[in-house]
């Protein structure tokens, strides 16, 4: 990162801070002791093998879960810094319906599988006041196209789509709200090689278009290395290496994440 990058950084605002973020079950460590800041438009990949922990750290900055000890800070439009669980429930609802999007692995749990996709569109737009139906209908249309689907379906329903389309719907219900930071849990998994490859170039391409910052969970370095400005690497709920992501994936640092990059370790 070059000096004057680092100083544009340093005068931006971050959008989401992480301090000493631990969650336990029991006497079982989900994470411990997480420590990062995103910036606005930055996108932050967590890799890790199975049990790493970077299920659990997604589910808790996200709001799905609860942290057991620590704070996860995001930057609200109308109070500045604020430490997302000590919002109340309806707060934290509405932050997920408006201002976040959070795309599932199993597009069956993101989207709405008996309402049509413009209708999964179009709550979202509603969510944020939207009311004129033309207006809501022009806008799910604009989308269907955005992702790559044929604007003749908008009155199908998602469970008549392939997993790649389901996929596709999923991030246009996310993204037509334009939310400033999007949680993405293995976005591109149990899908076809060829469809994995679009939908990572659409996701590319939407990501820098909006200046939306995204975390992204994922046991594949190729979806990091395409999409991520930064890495942060976990084994056994901490993270043993993190930095710009050619860097930590060209030149690790940790044996763990040598192994990881040498594909010795099945992630």
């Amino acid at each position: 990162m070059s000096a004057v990058m680092q100083m544009e950084k340093a005068e931006r605002r971050p959008l989401l801070r992480v301090s000493h973020l631990t969650k336990s079950y029991g006497e079982v460590t989900g994470c411990r002791d997480i420590n990062f800041t995103l910036y606005p438009g930055e996108v932050i990949g967590i890799v890790g093998e199975s049990g790493s922990g970077k299920s659990t750290l997604l589910n808790v900055l996200s709001a799905q879960m609860q942290p057991t000890s620590g704070t996860v800070e995001y930057d609200l439009k109308h109070r500045g810094m604020s430490d997302i669980f000590t919002l109340s429930e309806p707060e934290r609802r509405k932050l997920m319906r408006t201002d976040w999007g959070i795309v599932h692995q199993n597009p069956r749990d993101g989207l709405r599988m008996e309402v049509s996709a413009g209708g999964n569109v179009g709550e979202r737009l509603m969510a944020i006041g939207a009311r004129h139906y033309g207006d809501i209908r022009a806008a799910g249309l604009d989308w269907l196209a955005k992702v790559e689907l044929d604007t003749t379906r908008i009155d199908d329903r998602p469970k008549t789509f392939s997993g790649g389309m389901q996929q596709r719907l999923q991030i246009a219900r996310n993204l037509v709200t334009n939310p400033r930071l999007v949680f993405m849990d293995e976005p591109t998994g149990g899908l076809d090689v060829s469809v994995q490859a679009r939908l990572l170039d659409l996701l590319r391409g939407l990501v820098r278009e909006l200046g939306i910052a995204a975390i992204i969970v994922t046991h594949d370095l190729a979806v990091v290395r395409l999409l991520a400005d930064r890495l942060m690497v976990m084994r056994r709920g901490e993270v043993v290496e993190a930095g710009l992501t050619d860097q930590v994936l060209d030149d690790p640092h940790h044996p763990y994440t040598q192994l990881l990059v040498s594909s010795v370790l099945q992630v």
